[in-house]
């Protein structure tokens, strides 16, 4: 999904093997983790970009009586999210424009090492770490660590594991996901806009 682009990326990248209680007013919670209210744009767990479309106590549905919600719709997603407002799952704004053309900006003079995974557990638990990070940057890393992997098993006549593509696919997501809503652009663009941008970048330090 990323395209030619991070493979250039790449060749800066090393692959060494073997190496809470809150209140609702006026379709406002405040909570310990901050303040939400309806129509805001938030990043929720593993599910990305979201709208809060609601907060209610449904009164259907076998929920609990009494318990708030937040009605959340994710923008890359048909489901509805019924998240209590206290729950532990990671919520948080969106990254701005500003925010997303920075992290852009990073990618020519940024250095990542792919992971050492000495067994299957420990890259499971590597990478289950990096996305529950919640942080941008790191998804960024996450991808063009494991893009740099790919190119080196597959120049070695190996297979690229299951387990890679799976997690390379999921930061994809969730970052292609919170930069196409921080620039106002459709998902499946913002591979061609990053090259765009790194492209210009490279142009203008020539």
């Amino acid at each position: 999904m990323l395209g030619s682009w991070i493979a250039k990326l790449c060749e800066n990248i090393y692959y060494m093997p073997g190496i809470s209680r809150g209140k609702i007013e006026k379709g406002l919670y405040e909570s310990e983790a901050g303040v939400y209210k309806v129509n805001d744009i938030v990043v929720y767990g593993k599910m990305g970009v979201c709208e809060i479309t609601e907060i209610t106590a449904p009164k259907d549905g076998g929920f609990p009586r009494n318990r708030l919600y937040y009605i959340l719709k994710p923008l890359h997603d048909s489901c509805t999210i019924y998240a209590p407002v206290d729950s532990k799952v990671h919520m948080r704004p969106v990254i701005s424009a500003d925010e997303a053309e920075q992290l852009i900006d990073m990618i020519p003079a940024l250095i990542a090492e792919a992971y050492d995974d000495s067994g299957t557990q420990d890259l499971v638990r590597h990478y289950e770490a990096v996305i529950d990070s919640h942080d941008c940057e790191a998804w960024l890393k996450l991808t063009m660590e494991i893009n740099a992997k790919k190119q080196f098993l597959e120049s070695r006549g190996r297979v690229f594991g299951q387990i890679d593509k799976k997690y390379m696919k999921q930061a994809e997501e969730l970052l292609f996901g919170e930069i196409a809503h921080a620039v106002g652009i459709p998902i499946e663009t913002v591979p061609d806009f990053i090259a765009a941008r790194v492209e210009q970048l490279e142009q203008q330090s020539a």
